[in-house]
């Protein structure tokens, strides 16, 4: 039987072949086909290695491929940078161990937290391996997620998942115009760290809970697609301040790589940025009720100050920029 570790190197090399159609590959195909996707037969021509050879990466039967060889899958299979380096990944990870500790609790670097206290009113946040949330600043809290706790991240077991918000809270789906989008990078991400860290309980438990709670994971979870967090821009509905176009940048500690530091800004004069200090106004600390930790405002009070301090023109919402990959 193949393990977990050459079964998930297995189901990713089928996912990625099913992609590709023989037209795209350069290959004609005069009879009919059951499936859209390459046999694996002309995979393994177009990639220069043997069709047996390939059928028993493919099923989970065959370990230690080569970087030339893996190389040339990709390139037959085209990936993307990302994908490239994920096949590598899985290609060439150790043997899961039998038994695995549960991972001490996460703590946010604190580089990164004088990184986000020096960041003022630029929406921040830091997130673990897990997409945890290690820490936020009051705008970064206002932002993207004003009905919880301020202080919920300071405890590992109050701490908000950014995977569970996007897929389980309703507040966070509305938040974003484009859910698909978000919801997709939000998987592609996971996919990509669960290549790293295969053996973490804790993420494993994550992965199995969302799946079993979201119809949407579970379908997003099944295609196999990987995307790193890097650039993109998102149209958002805000609660307090309206219409939004952010964009977020990811960007990951060198010294503890499991963590990143994610920053949402605008562009100087435009709606959004006018809209942002705003909202870094209705996130002061005296606008924060001490016991709830939620913030005192009420959306409609945020539109009225904000439609009282912008002129006409500010109020054109920003077009659409096109989106890039981003968790």
């Amino acid at each position: 039987m193949a393990s977990t570790d050459t079964t998930a190197l297995a189901d990713f090399l089928q996912a990625s072949r099913a992609r590709i159609t023989p037209k795209s590959a350069g290959l004609t195909s005069g009879d009919r086909r059951r499936v859209e996707g390459l046999r694996r037969e002309e995979l393994a021509m177009i990639a220069g290695v043997s069709a047996s050879y390939y059928t028993r990466l493919e099923q989970g039967h065959s370990v230690n491929a080569s970087p030339q060889v893996l190389d040339a899958l990709a390139s037959a299979l085209q990936l993307t940078d990302a994908e490239r380096t994920h096949l590598h990944t899985l290609a060439t990870r150790k043997p899961l161990r039998a038994a695995v500790k549960r991972p001490p609790a996460e703590r946010a670097d604190p580089a990164l937290l004088e990184l986000v206290a020096s960041l003022g009113d630029v929406p921040a946040l830091v997130l673990g391996r897990r997409s945890d949330v290690l820490a936020w600043n009051s705008t970064g809290h206002a932002l993207v997620a004003s009905h919880l706790d301020l202080n919920a991240p300071d405890t590992s077991s109050t701490r908000p998942n950014m995977a569970r918000l996007v897929f389980l809270d309703e507040h966070t789906r509305e938040l974003y115009a484009d859910w698909r989008a978000k919801s997709a990078a939000v998987v592609g991400n996971l996919r990509l760290v669960v290549g790293r860290h295969p053996d973490d309980p804790v993420l494993a438990s994550l992965i199995g809970s969302l799946t079993m709670a979201s119809a949407d994971f579970a379908k997003l979870w099944a295609d196999i697609r990987v995307q790193p967090c890097a650039t993109a821009v998102y149209e958002m509905r805000h609660p307090l301040v309206g219409a939004l176009s952010v964009t977020q940048q990811t960007l990951r500690s060198i010294d503890n790589p499991d963590q990143t530091l994610v920053t949402h800004t605008a562009a100087a004069g435009t709606h959004t940025s006018d809209a942002l200090r705003l909202l870094a106004t209705l996130a002061s600390p005296d606008a924060v009720d001490a016991e709830s930790g939620h913030l005192r405002h009420h959306p409609a009070e945020g539109a009225r100050r904000y439609s009282e301090s912008t002129t006409p023109d500010s109020n054109a919402v920003v077009a659409t920029s096109s989106k890039r990959s981003g968790r």
